[in-house]
């Protein structure tokens, strides 16, 4: 069976000193399938230009060894925050990833779903939440861009999806707009009480999710193992099989319908690529 018949599996990676000078590298000595990077500073709000010749060496250089491309917005990026420069900023970091997703041929952009922060902020984040991502969505749907691809959060902190059924009314916030796709967090599912560990658990909230926004809508994983409990609404990520939630349940991941053909993406705790290339790996390994 060729490789992209397959659950593609790759790692985000790092893109400092230049993004082909510094990814393509990273790439081959990791052993990925498939790539994620940061376009702008994971941190901050600096939307930077790009360097064209790096994009051109990068988009080939990842057509050339077939490895599909996605983007990771900004972590600062709210669309629910109740300030409105926040709100404003998150709309701008969003259009620059998907024009510099774009330029280095991307398939998606990843965001978080973002906060209300306040209780009495929830039924305002949801209407801001549409009234950011619709035109964003138009555009990038019209020009045949990348998807935007929301990413449930840890929990904790008025989170407007962190479990995979709200994302359920998030995505009625939009009409169920068709280029708002979605990405599975395993790290993430378990800090907000799905028990992945369980047997058939990770089965289970899988089955939760293709349930609540249909068959088609996932778009990527991020394949985490966790530092700690379930429920705990902490993001702290562990190597593959060396966490809490165990490598049973990455190897339910790998055999689960939903993910046929879903690139993987690791995230994990790495020093240069020696973490990333085991990780990618073990997905391998249980993939088989």
């Amino acid at each position: 069976m060729p490789v992209n018949a397959h659950r593609l599996i790759g790692s985000h990676t790092p893109t400092s000193g230049g993004l082909a000078k510094a990814a393509l590298p990273y790439v081959e000595a990791a052993g990925s399938e498939v790539v994620q990077i940061y376009v702008s500073n994971s941190r901050g709000w600096a939307l930077p230009a790009g360097d064209p010749a790096q994009d051109a060496l990068f988009r080939d250089g990842c057509a050339e060894r077939e490895v599909p491309v996605f983007i990771h917005a900004s972590l600062l990026v709210n669309l629910g925050s109740p300030t409105p420069a926040t709100v404003e900023r998150s709309a701008l970091t969003l259009a620059h990833a998907l024009h510099r997703g774009a330029a280095i041929g991307a398939q998606g952009v990843v965001f978080h779903a973002g906060s209300a922060v306040d209780a009495g902020h929830a039924e305002a984040a949801m209407r801001q939440v549409r009234e950011a991502l619709l035109p964003l969505l138009d555009e990038a749907a019209a020009g045949g861009g990348p998807m935007l691809l929301v990413e449930p959060s840890a929990g904790g902190g008025r989170s407007l999806a962190s479990r995979v059924e709200q994302l359920g009314p998030y995505l009625d916030a939009v009409d169920r707009h068709p280029w708002l796709g979605v990405c599975f967090d395993t790290c993430h599912a378990w800090a907000a009480g799905h028990d992945l560990a369980a047997e058939g658990g990770m089965t289970a909230t899988l089955d939760t999710l293709v349930a609540t926004v249909g068959p088609d809508r996932l778009k990527l994983v991020h394949a985490n193992d966790s530092k700690d409990l379930c429920g705990s609404t902490r993001d702290r990520h562990e190597n593959i099989g060396k966490g809490t939630i165990g490598e049973p349940a990455f190897a339910e991941l790998m055999a689960h319908p939903a993910t046929a053909g879903i690139p993987v993406v690791v995230e994990t705790p790495t020093e240069k690529h020696v973490g990333h290339a085991a990780d990618i790996a073990t997905l391998k390994r249980l993939r088989r």
